[in-house]
């Protein structure tokens, strides 16, 4: 009898399901990306141009607070230490690595879209410079922009896009044949959808596919965040630089 009592607790549970779990996880996420998207629209009433950035940054703050009453820490999603002079030095050739996937997919869809009869591909509407402002030759306003590109865009558009999500999503589909895939490309696609208040039909294409490529390269890279940060803070760099000494690009 006694045999008995102690094996029953053994028996699963509902609540210990694969499928249980996977929903649990799935009402995190759409529960902080929800958050993210309101935050963002309810900024954008007082402030447009940095909707985008004080939502996210917003966002983090309740994420990491939440992460950490769990135990979790953003280590374990991608921002980790780089233990050694050789794995600092191996972010340079897999941020090199991310850059020449990065140009290939984009010049592929601004080449390969309109071939197909998709002309709107390409397309940059006006609202692209209304966001940046008065850019060219504006010196405190450049570097105002490359600051939000170092922290909010590099570091928190890759924590938040393929660190949380990628890594949260790999665990809610981990009994799932093509778990990895979906894990990779639903933030994709959100990534993409994330920037078309801005920059139209155009940009969730090109931005979801860039969205893809850095998602891709993270899971190639072990779950390494470092070197897509760098990668996205050398590309936003180099577009703000070109838009500020008007180089004909």
């Amino acid at each position: 009898m006694n045999s008995l009592r102690t094996a029953a607790p053994a028996a699963a549970t509902p609540a210990q399901s694969p499928a249980m779990g996977r929903w649990l996880i799935l009402a995190e996420v759409l529960g902080f990306v929800a958050l993210a998207l309101g935050s963002r629209y309810l900024v954008s009433l007082v402030t447009w141009r940095f909707a985008g950035p004080i939502s996210l940054i917003f966002t983090l703050v309740i994420l990491t607070a939440y992460l950490r009453g769990r135990g979790i820490g953003w280590r374990d999603m991608g921002v980790r230490a780089l233990p050694g002079l050789k794995a600092k030095l191996l972010l340079i050739p897999q941020t090199a690595l991310t850059g020449m996937v990065f140009f290939g997919a984009v010049a592929a869809v601004l080449i390969g879209g309109p071939a197909i009869g998709l002309d709107f591909i390409g397309q940059v509407p006006d609202t692209v410079e209304d966001r940046w402002g008065d850019l060219e030759g504006n010196l405190p306003l450049f570097l105002l922009w490359l600051a939000i590109v170092w922290t909010v865009a590099a570091f928190g558009e890759e924590m938040f896009f393929r660190g949380y999500l990628i890594t949260r999503l790999e665990t809610a589909f981990a009994d799932i044949r093509w778990g990895v895939v979906l894990a990779v490309l639903l933030p994709a696609l959100l990534f993409g959808y994330g920037h078309y208040y801005y920059q139209g039909l155009s940009g969730v294409v090109v931005t979801g596919t860039i969205g893809l490529v850095l998602g891709i390269m993270f899971v190639l890279f072990r779950r390494n965040l470092w070197p897509v940060i760098l990668w996205h803070g050398i590309i936003d760099t180099l577009a703000f630089t070109a838009t500020f000494m008007n180089w004909d690009i």
